[in-house]
């Protein structure tokens, strides 16, 4: 978390804030030296538009020395994720242009795009299946390798879903994740989609990476339903982003001007309130659940065909 101010920071230039995110990654690898962290927050701090973030980077110090003090196991997990976390973030700050610039890059191709969403998201799916196995003692029957690459679909999947949802408002930064070749393919340029007219002739690659999203989300419910039905929190914790991510698609696949910035996809508080009241006595029959994840599937799919 502490790492997003550092990135995101529009007052410096990409080239500093990458510069800043690196030395923050050496830090990581460790072991952490305390004149490095000063450097870090010294040059971010007073920079920062919350007190949110200003106590963030002030808890550097803090957040090291806890990372320091875990066990041997659980520490080399814990820098393995941070640092492809942050590789991810340098991706942004390579490939895009400065959020102000006015000018639109995109990635070249659909590979570019899947190792993004590995890098933000995926390799927390892998994280959170091997720090589960480690500590939980009802998963530890789990084949922990071949969970790790089911639990990094499931992070493929939200994170997707994410890029997907925010098409438009990344476009006016200047960030287009939708690959260049398929726009190319569809008759249109990254800058075209900024008109929300632009909709229907690039819904085309827009159905493809929701279709992608869909065969990820198979494998997260594949994950949710391989956790014994003893472990109710665990499980609610794993179906709550599924079942939103699920409805986000099918808010999306529905949106005809999914490009326009003031019609995001998106589900109501009510609808989340409702869907967490509903999935508490439900969270412990597999056909239940097996049911509900159906039905938002076919909402996203009806749309596409």
């Amino acid at each position: 978390r502490a790492a997003d101010p550092i990135a995101d920071t529009r007052i410096l230039p990409p080239a500093e804030r990458l510069g800043r995110l690196r030395a923050f990654r050496a830090q990581v690898y460790g072991p952490a030296k305390a004149s490095g962290l000063r450097e870090i927050q010294q040059a971010l701090r007073e920079r920062q538009s919350t007190l949110e973030e200003v106590d963030l980077l002030s808890s550097l110090p803090e957040a090291f020395s806890m990372l320091e003090d875990a066990d041997e196991d659980d520490r080399g997990r814990v820098r393995s994720v941070v640092v492809r976390l942050t590789l991810g973030m340098e991706i942004d700050l390579t490939t895009f242009p400065p959020e102000d610039s006015g000018r639109i890059e995109a990635f070249r191709e659909e590979a570019d795009l899947d190792r993004y969403i590995y890098y933000v998201a995926g390799c927390v799916g892998e994280f959170w299946t091997m720090m589960s196995v480690a500590h939980a003692r009802a998963l530890k029957s789990w084949d922990a390798e071949r969970m790790s690459e089911i639990g990094m679909r499931f992070g493929k999947a939200l994170q997707l879903t994410n890029v997907l949802r925010d098409v438009p408002k990344d476009l006016r930064i200047g960030r287009c994740y939708l690959p260049k070749i398929e726009l190319s393919g569809a008759g249109i340029s990254p800058e075209n989609l900024l008109d929300p007219s632009a909709a229907e002739k690039a819904r085309p690659v827009l159905s493809g990476w929701i279709e992608t999203a869909l065969g990820h989300y198979g494998a997260a419910e594949e994950y949710l339903l391989a956790i014994p039905r003893r472990c109710p929190r665990l499980r609610l914790g794993t179906l709550w982003p599924i079942l939103i991510g699920l409805a986000t698609l099918a808010d999306l696949a529905r949106n005809e001007a999914w490009l326009d910035p003031d019609r995001p996809a998106k589900v109501s508080r009510r609808w989340v309130y409702r869907m967490i009241a509903c999935s508490i006595p439900a969270v412990l029959s597999n056909r239940v659940l097996r049911a509900w994840i159906s039905r938002l599937r076919k909402e996203v799919e009806a749309p596409l065909k």
